[in-house]
C-alpha cells in the first residue's frame, strides 16, 4: 500500500487517521465520515496544473488515456501497476448558445460538463474506477452498492471486468428499489451480470440494507460513502479547468441526490487552492429536486452550516424524524437525484463552506423543460442532469448569479437512462407498459417534439415535411 496516502476524520475535533487498507468508511473514534487524505510534504505534486497536458502526447498509454488516472498526481494512493482503468472520463465541455436557451448570460459564459460520454453513460464511472482500484488492492471478489441506478449500472461494468491479482473474478451486487429505477439503468445492472436484489423499499431503505451486509459478510461497498469514490469525482473538476484553458470558472452548478458530486468537488477546490495550483474557488450551488429537497430544506430554510465541523446535528435529526412520522418519502421525475437522507451530508456541508455555496430547488416541470432544451443543443441528458439548468435559470432570474459570470453546469448522465421520461415528455404517453402510438397523446412540454403519423404514401410524407418547415 501506498505510505504516503492514508484515511482520516474530516471532523476538524479529530481528525484521526487510519491505514489505507482498512475496510473502514466512518471514523471509528467519533462515526464521522472519512477522507483519502495525502502527505504532501513526502510527495511531488505538479507545479501547475499545465503539467498535465504532457500526457496527450502519451494516450496510448491505458492510465494517460484515462480522463481519471492522468490526473493521477492529485489522487495518489495507488501504484501505476495498480490502476484499474476502461477509459473513463472521455467527456466534454460544450459552449451552447445561451440566447437560443433563453439565458441571460454573456455568450461564451455557460458551459455544460457532459458525463454522459462516460462508458456506463454517467458520471459514476469517474468514482468506480478509483473505488475498484483500491477494492483489487484490497483482495475484495464481492462489491457491492445501493442504487437509484447510474452506481449500480457502473457497478456492474466495471466489476464485470475486474479481475483480482490472482485471477479471480469480481461479484457485484446491486440494491434496488422495488419500482424505484429507470429501466435503462436497470438493464445495465442486469446485462452486465451484477446479482441484483429488488428490495421492498425505496433508496434510504437499500442503502441501510447494503451497509448491513457489508458489515455481516464483508461486502465491500461501493457507494459514495466509499472515500475512494469521491477522489475519482474530483478529476471532473480538473477536467472542467483543462477544457477552459486551466481558467477558474465563476461557478460550479451541480445536480444533489446523495451529495457524492457536491462532496467531491469541495474536495477537489479545497487541495488545490492548499497546493498552490489555483489562485481562487469559484462558488458552487447545488439543486435539488422539490421532491428530494433534503439539502434544500436544511441548508437554505434550516440554516444549517458546516460551522468548522460543529454542524446542527440536533436539527437534522428532526427533520429526518419529521419524514419518517410523515410517512414522506423522495419522489421526483430525476430518480438519480431521488435520495431523502444524503449520506455524504456532512462532507457537503463543507463543500458549501469552502465554495461560498448555496442550495435551491426545482420542480419536475422545470428539470423536464430544461431537459429537453439542452437536448435540442444536441447534448441529451438524464432528468437528473437538467437540473442544473433548471437551477441556474432560477439562480440568473433572482439575481444570485449575475449575468457577466462564466459558470459549468454539470450534465450528470445520457439521455438514454431514462428514456421513459424523455418519451412521456415528447408524446404525453406513459410507455412502461403500454404501446407508443404517436399522434394520439397530448404533450403539454413547452419544448415537446410530437411525432407526426402518416400514411405510408409519399405525397403525404412530402406534404408533412414541407409544412413543418
Amino acid at each position: 500500500m501506498c505510505e504516503t496516502a492514508f484515511l482520516q476524520c474530516i471532523q476538524p475535533a479529530c481528525r484521526a487517521t487510519f491505514a489505507l487498507n482498512a475496510p473502514i468508511y466512518e471514523c471509528s473514534k467519533c462515526r464521522a465520515l472519512l477522507d483519502v487524505a495525502y502527505d504532501w510534504n513526502r510527495l511531488t505534486p505538479p507545479s501547475t496544473l499545465q503539467a498535465f497536458e504532457k500526457r496527450w502526447a502519451t494516450r496510448s498509454n491505458p492510465i494517460d488515456f484515462s480522463g481519471v488516472w492522468r490526473f493521477r498526481d492529485l489522487l495518489p494512493f495507488a501504484k501505476d501497476a495498480d490502476l484499474v482503468t476502461i477509459g473513463e472520463g472521455q467527456t466534454i465541455l460544450q459552449t451552447p448558445d445561451t440566447a437560443a436557451m433563453s439565458l441571460p448570460l454573456r455568450p461564451g459564459n455557460l458551459h455544460l460538463q457532459y458525463e454522459g460520454m462516460n462508458p456506463s453513460g454517467s458520471f459514476k464511472d469517474n468514482g468506480m474506477t478509483a473505488a475498484f482500484t483500491m477494492a483489487r488492492m484490497l483482495g475484495k471478489q464481492r462489491v457491492g452498492c445501493a442504487s437509484t441506478g447510474n452506481t449500480s449500472a457502473s457497478l456492474a461494468m466495471y466489476a464485470s471486468l475486474t479481475r483480482l491479482p490472482n485471477g479471480q473474478p469480481m461479484r457485484g451486487v446491486v440494491f434496488v428499489g422495488a419500482g424505484k429505477i429507470a429501466f435503462g439503468k436497470l438493464s445495465q445492472a442486469l446485462d452486465y451480470g451484477a446479482l441484483t436484489l429488488q428490495i421492498d423499499g425505496d433508496f434510504d431503505a437499500c442503502m441501510a440494507r447494503v451497509r448491513e451486509a457489508a458489515d455481516r459478510i464483508g461486502l465491500y461497498l461501493m457507494n459514495s460513502v466509499n472515500p475512494f469514490r469521491l477522489e475519482g469525482q474530483k478529476t471532473i473538476m480538473y477536467r472542467i479547468l483543462e477544457g477552459l484553458r486551466w481558467q477558474v470558472p465563476d461557478w460550479i452548478v451541480v445536480p444533489g441526490g446523495n451529495l457524492g458530486n457536491t462532496s467531491a468537488f469541495g474536495k477537489a477546490w479545497i487541495e488545490l487552492k492548499q497546493l498552490g495550483l489555483v489562485s481562487r474557488i469559484p462558488r458552487l450551488a447545488v439543486i435539488n429536486a422539490a421532491g428530494a429537497n433534503t439539502l434544500y430544506e436544511l441548508y437554505t430554510r434550516r440554516g444549517v452550516r458546516w460551522n468548522n465541523g460543529n454542524w446542527d446535528c440536533d436539527t437534522v435529526c428532526n427533520h429526518y424524524d419529521e419524514m419518517t412520522k410523515q410517512g414522506r418519502k423522495a419522489s421526483t421525475i430525476a430518480t438519480a437525484i431521488e435520495i431523502a437522507r444524503p449520506v455524504n451530508l456532512s462532507k457537503a456541508l463543507r463543500a458549501l463552506d469552502a465554495m461560498n455555496g448555496v442550495v435551491c430547488e426545482v420542480t419536475d416541470d422545470e428539470i423536464l423543460e430544461e431537459k429537453a432544451l439542452v437536448g435540442r443543443h444536441g447534448f441529451g441528458c438524464e432528468p437528473a442532469s437538467a437540473a442544473s439548468v433548471a437551477g441556474l435559470r432560477q439562480l440568473l432570474a433572482n439575481g444570485t448569479i449575475d449575468r457577466d459570470a462564466r459558470v459549468v453546469c454539470i450534465l450528470t448522465g445520457h439521455a438514454l437512462k431514462d428514456p421513459d421520461a424523455t418519451v412521456k415528455y415528447h408524446t404525453g404517453i406513459d410507455t412502461k407498459g403500454v404501446t407508443v402510438s404517436p399522434g394520439a397523446s397530448n404533450p403539454t412540454g413547452r419544448h415537446a417534439n410530437l411525432p407526426i403519423r402518416v400514411a405510408d404514401n409519399i405525397d403525404e410524407i412530402c406534404r408533412a415535411i414541407e409544412s413543418s418547415s
